[in-house]
């Protein structure tokens, strides 16, 4: 099986490279991640009319082959469907210091990768990791990831990634992980969930400020809420319980929308923490 591992925080970012060795005894490894951070990106690919790529050997520790890409995740994922890094069996996206949870997911460019590769008929995971102060969401400031317990997601994230390898869907899904910054042996085990409505932390006010010296020109400035008490069985209220998050990201089509049933995968995850 060969694995492509991406992020949203760019090639140096301590989770992507935890993240890659944890998946090295499941398969081969490549890296396929942005040279910068493209956080936000959702699943924005760039304007191909004004952009040309490019690709850079990176150095990663124990691991053979990585690439930076001078573009968004999403078209990282979308490089793997077209064999850029030879043959993807499955794409895992994260580790991502922050969860991805509530409408967030929309605009978060490590699920935006997932969705990428799912869409482009690659099975996808997206692995997330909620942080403290914050409402279970973040970004990758310094004092949030000196925090972060990479090896604990990595390690649910494994799991998961495992028991897909063993029977790849042919209709590819996409697995969105959220874990809680605890040692595997303090969570309290797993939640199946929905998609909340909102994020526990949401912008609550914008306000401009005049630029001086730039006439017509404002700096907006941002100001957030109190974290939000959020439902308890929704992505985030899982999370901020203490469970690892599980939801199944399903499409729309002629269908509908697809649910998957309690699979191995799952069952996997809850030996965990057995």
């Amino acid at each position: 099986m060969r694995i492509l591992v991406t992020n949203d925080d760019g090639i140096d970012s301590v989770g992507l490279h935890v993240l890659a060795r944890a998946l090295l005894p499941l398969g081969e490894v490549v890296i396929g991640a942005p040279d910068r951070e493209y956080s936000g990106f959702g699943a924005a690919v760039g304007s191909f009319s004004e952009m040309k790529p490019e690709m850079h050997k990176a150095i990663v520790e124990g691991i053979d082959e990585a690439w930076a890409v001078t573009g968004p995740p999403a078209l990282c994922a979308m490089f793997a469907r077209l064999g850029l890094f030879g043959e993807i069996d499955i794409v895992v996206s994260g580790i991502n210091p922050g969860a991805n949870v509530g409408r967030s997911i929309y605009h978060s460019g490590t699920v935006g990768a997932a969705i990428t590769a799912r869409n482009g008929g690659i099975n996808a995971v997206a692995v997330s990791q909620s942080v403290e102060n914050w409402g279970v969401e973040g970004q990758g400031w310094d004092a949030v990831l000196e925090a972060q317990q990479w090896q604990s997601a990595a390690e649910v994230a494994a799991t998961m990634v495992e028991q897909l390898l063993v029977d790849l869907p042919d209709d590819p899904v996409l697995l969105n992980i959220n874990v809680p910054n605890t040692p595997v042996s303090e969570m309290l085990g797993w939640r199946r969930t929905n998609v909340g409505v909102f994020p526990p932390r949401t912008v609550m006010k914008v306000e401009r400020e005049a630029k001086p010296g730039h006439d017509g020109a404002f700096t907006i400035n941002m100001s957030w809420g109190d974290s939000i008490e959020v439902p308890p069985d929704c992505d985030a209220g899982v999370v901020m319980a203490g469970y690892v998050s599980v939801t199944w990201l399903g499409r729309i089509d002629d269908t509908g929308i697809d649910t998957p049933q309690t699979s191995a995968t799952e069952i996997a995850l809850g030996s965990l923490f057995n």
